[in-house]
């Protein structure tokens, strides 16, 4: 992706500049015995420019890569077997190397060998990753800030290969272009095993880049989201299902938090043998900016157990929109009419006009045979309300170490796409109605890509909430004209 910033023509964006497939086998190549695993450890773009930072992260992980992406298009960076531990000297590696896996944007790749093996990496605390002596690459010293106007770092190191490491001929210019101005600098530890990363050349579903533009314009087109206006409904309902732990109150807490601003806990949420969630709840989630309710409601329920939790029964009363917000569930006893607040004449406003079955991802395979008959059972009365059905897939950091390092990579994940293949056969609901989605759990911070996949979910089941909406109201009107038929 080119552009333009300030006369000078970028190639890398900043969600471009990690390994590739390619890269990471060349890589695996170099390193030798067998396969290897690159897990993201640190990124100057996630977590600052700093030295200090660096060594807090990366120090005692044992073997690790460091990759720069520099704005003239290249890739480059060192290798070493050690760990790196602040001991304020040079230490010793006789598997280090440095390498070079692009230049000027086109794949080239060397590998150039250690030839001092006693002076591999330099290994102080006011520096950043530094190989050789002399140095063949030292990154950056103590901290640098980043540059706004073009989203890099401008790396006050230095490359002089050729020192403790073989430079096979090339000059600075031809290995890095004499650049420091990197829009990335990673370190990634290596461990053995097969890598599960993926580099699809085509996601396997279109999606667009989780960024903090898409995140802005999901969330206002959301705020500004209406249900069917010809209806007069100021909210939809979407009824949140699934097993003790999945994350339902979870996702309304996730999406809670994107419009409050901070991270927020009004939903109980936790982990338990049995369900958290005793108290029926219709949440609203209010506007950051007016503080006003927007027009949607996820209700919220007790989870799914074998031998107790949610019922048939239960569930039919939730669908009509005959239980009261704040509805005290009875672990002893079924909702009957007769319950306090029991809304015997529900009205279109009142009841689900979506259902959202939230599965953990990282358990597909271990729901157990009495909850799937529950959720069929379940399937059956919504079908025959036509209610449309979607499935929150929830946990999907868990599926995958690629999504692990980095969210944005959840639609290039197998581990991701098979379980959304999983489900969707289980539920015999369509590929697309399968979101995935990360809740806020140990976060103490908001994360635009974590927010924008979680808003994509939610924009796809206000939309299925539309549809039953516009079914309804074709209804009426196929109704209306019956009537006035008869009166003919």
């Amino acid at each position: 992706m080119f552009g333009l910033i300030n006369g000078m023509t970028l190639y890398y964006k900043i969600m471009d500049s990690k390994l590739d497939r390619q890269d990471r086998q060349q890589l695996e190549q170099w390193i030798g015995g067998g396969p290897k695993t690159f897990t993201l450890l640190y990124s100057i773009q996630k977590n600052g420019c700093s030295s200090t930072e660096f060594h807090k992260i990366c120090d005692n992980q044992g073997p690790t890569v460091t990759v720069l992406f520099n704005t003239s298009k290249s890739v480059f960076g060192g290798y070493t077997s050690i760990s790196w531990r602040s001991c304020g000297n040079y230490a010793s590696d006789d598997k280090a190397f440095l390498f070079q896996l692009h230049y000027n944007g086109n794949r080239q790749c060397q590998k150039l060998l250690v030839t001092k093996a006693t002076h591999a990496i330099c290994d102080t605390v006011n520096r950043g990753p530094t190989f050789g002596g002399g140095h063949d690459l030292c990154t950056f010293n103590n901290s640098i800030q980043k540059i706004s106007s073009t989203n890099t770092f401008l790396l006050d190191g230095y490359c002089k290969v050729g020192n403790s490491f073989s430079n096979l001929g090339l000059t600075i210019d031809q290995f890095m272009n004499n650049n420091l101005n990197v829009f990335d600098l990673q370190v990634y530890k290596v461990t053995d095993g097969k890598d599960s990363y993926l580099d699809l050349e085509v996601q396997w579903r279109k999606s667009p880049a989780l960024t903090n533009a898409l995140f802005k314009e999901l969330k206002e087109q959301i705020e500004n989201y209406k249900p069917v206006p010809s209806l007069s409904l100021s909210q939809v309902r979407v009824l949140l299902l699934g097993p003790v732990g999945a994350g339902k109150s979870s996702f309304f807490n996730t999406i809670n938090s994107i419009f409050r601003g901070r991270i927020s806990h009004q939903g109980c949420s936790g982990s338990s043998d049995h369900s958290l969630t005793n108290v029926y709840r219709q949440y609203q989630v209010r506007s950051g900016t007016t503080g006003e309710p927007l027009s949607f409601r996820l209700c919220d329920t007790r989870g799914l157990e074998e031998g107790q939790g949610l019922d048939v029964l239960e569930v039919n009363y939730l669908l009509e929109g005959h239980v009261p917000d704040f509805y005290q569930f009875n672990p002893s006893a079924s909702i009957t009419p007769e319950v306090q607040g029991f809304n015997k004449n529900p009205a279109l406003k009142d009841k689900i006009h979506c259902v959202a079955f939230v599965i953990d991802g990282s358990t597909i395979d271990f729901i157990a045979k009495p909850i799937m008959e529950k959720f069929k059972s379940m399937q059956t009365r919504m079908n025959q309300r036509g209610i449309p059905q979607t499935i929150i897939l929830t946990k999907v950091d868990k599926l995958s170490k690629v999504v692990i390092a980095n969210i944005s990579d959840v639609f290039r994940s197998e581990e991701v796409k098979e379980a959304v293949e999983k489900v969707s056969q289980m539920f015999g609901v369509p590929r697309g109605n399968v979101l995935p989605v990360k809740n806020y759990e140990n976060e103490v911070r908001l994360d635009d890509q974590i927010s924008a996949l979680a808003l994509l979910a939610l924009q796809q089941i206000l939309g299925f909430a539309d549809d039953f909406l516009y079914n309804y109201l074709d209804k009426l009107e196929c109704e209306n004209v019956q009537k006035l038929n008869i009166k003919e």
